[in-house]
């Protein structure tokens, strides 16, 4: 992870139990029930992602075992309805399918996760080949970096983008993933970007800003050196 982003492929599920789109609907409970998992990729032929199956895509089948589906209908999703009398995964799964690229960062993912509302994504290459799995706590394991990690790379995105050298006039500390950044810098223009270059690394939980800048006179700008006291004249 050093000096790079951390990306999907680095945290992904490799072994991902995928379904055929033939597959029967009391064959995807029990995979389900046997891999301990809430959803599972639909193949086709060429072994690219073409849909995903749920427990909530299988639910419908019970929801509407005792209700008039003629007039339920009425009021309810017509996609539930046509659920309820899926037989295959084919007929089940919800397509087309959500997914993300191996080299995704991890920011992207959790942002198609939360915008979608899965638990979950397939990652998948440029051909739609399934390549591994992503679940929410994947994404979790990057906060598990070492806090001594964690300030190396601050220091050398903070020193070498701002400064270009790694004898920064910037301290980093951190504890627990919350990093410190203290010293004094020459423009504080750099101050909030210095903050934002910190918490891009990859495991930072927080960053705390004590930065300030440089030292100067008061009530004199750049350039101009305070007066001289004058001397005593006998």
């Amino acid at each position: 992870m050093h000096g790079t982003p951390t990306v999907v492929n680095d945290v992904m599920t490799g072994t991902v139990v995928a379904l055929r789109t033939g597959v029967a609907f009391k064959h995807i409970v029990q995979t389900m029930q046997e891999w301990r998992v809430s959803a599972l990729p639909v193949l086709d032929d060429g072994e690219r992602v073409v849909g995903v199956v749920s427990e909530a895509d299988l639910l419908p089948k019970e929801e509407y075992r005792e209700v008039d589906v003629g007039r339920y209908g009425q009021l309810r999703d017509l996609a539930e309805l046509r659920k309820a009398d899926g037989v295959t995964a084919e007929e089940l799964m919800t397509a087309p399918a959500v997914t993300v690229a191996p080299d995704a960062t991890l920011a992207h993912a959790a942002r198609i996760m939360a915008r979608n509302r899965v638990k979950r994504l397939p990652v998948v290459g440029p051909d739609g080949v399934l390549k591994g799995i992503v679940s929410r706590s994947d994404l979790l394991k990057v906060f598990l970096r070492d806090d001594e990690d964690i300030a190396e790379d601050v220091g050398r995105e903070v020193g070498v983008r701002l400064f270009g050298t790694r004898a920064a006039p910037v301290r980093v500390e951190v504890h627990d993933g919350v990093v410190t950044l203290s010293g004094r810098v020459h423009d504080t223009v750099l101050v909030p970007i210095a903050v934002l270059l910190a918490r891009s690394v990859p495991g930072v939980v927080d960053v705390r800003c004590a930065l300030a800048g440089r030292r100067r006179h008061p009530d004199l700008g750049d350039g101009l050196q305070a007066p001289k006291k004058p001397r005593a004249s006998v």
